[in-house]
């Protein structure tokens, strides 16, 4: 088991990405805490996760609320005593054209895709460098490398993340803390699902693997960045896209 023992905390883990990423932890051995700001979707995806390993639990918390993400980090350390992963996965999309978006779609993405990221890195920090170890992954996106027309919002998001992915690489590798990132491509998700059809056929003929990413082509990048076998892999942003930008 590549994460025997482990305590992850993954954010947006009711669903998509999050939740596939959650089965493939438990699978491999780690505890898991998964938070999302849906209730309901968190106790199904618990209940449906408790079939893997009863070392899993939800916590309902809002990533841009301080206050719910230090009561999400407390509560993971109570159940299970430390925090060895923390995956940013949460993320929200509000699209528009520059000349048609206001300010509280900008602000709103912002809040949970860029500073919910800082917030719930920032609340496992002490116990990461208290421990002299501990893994951090950020959700980017292809398109925070390469912008998209109508997600002016997204794409910044994105890209700040990477900013910091690589600003606490540089500050947090000589504690022993590995940061890395992410990118995917167009995966098929409850987010795609809002994409037309004609947009997602026109992405998978651009892509040289002619199809969409699935959430546990993410699941298992983020499985080889959080264990082991990547203890020599900082700073970087990988890629899972299936060849789109190449």
């Amino acid at each position: 088991m590549k994460l025997k023992d482990k305590v992850a905390v993954i954010t947006g883990g009711a669903n998509g990405i999050g939740k596939e990423t959650a089965n493939l932890f438990l699978r491999e051995g780690a505890k898991v805490v998964i938070t999302d700001v849906n209730k309901e979707a968190g106790a199904k995806a618990v209940t449906e996760l408790s079939a893997i390993s009863d070392d899993v639990l939800f916590f309902q918390a809002n990533v841009s609320e301080r206050d719910q993400v230090a009561n999400m980090v407390n509560a993971a350390v109570t159940r299970f005593g430390k925090v060895d992963i923390l995956i940013n996965n949460a993320g929200i999309t509000i699209d528009g054209l520059l000349a048609k978006m206001d300010d509280s779609s900008w602000d709103k993405v912002l809040e949970v895709n860029l500073t919910g990221v800082y917030k719930c890195s920032k609340a496992v920090l002490p116990i990461m460098l208290e421990q002299g170890s501990g893994v951090i992954l950020n959700a980017s996106s292809v398109v925070g490398l390469y912008g998209n027309v109508g997600q002016t919002n997204y794409a910044a998001t994105k890209a700040g993340v990477i900013g910091l992915t690589k600003s606490w690489a540089k500050e947090l590798g000589p504690k022993g803390i590995r940061v890395n990132a992410v990118a995917p491509g167009f995966i098929i998700t409850d987010m795609t699902a809002k994409v037309p059809e004609k947009i997602l056929k026109m992405m998978e003929d651009k892509t040289p693997l002619k199809k969409l990413g699935k959430p546990e082509d993410i699941a298992n990048a983020y499985l080889f960045l959080a264990s082991d076998q990547a203890n020599y892999v900082n700073g970087t942003i990988l890629s899972v896209d299936g060849g789109l930008v190449v």
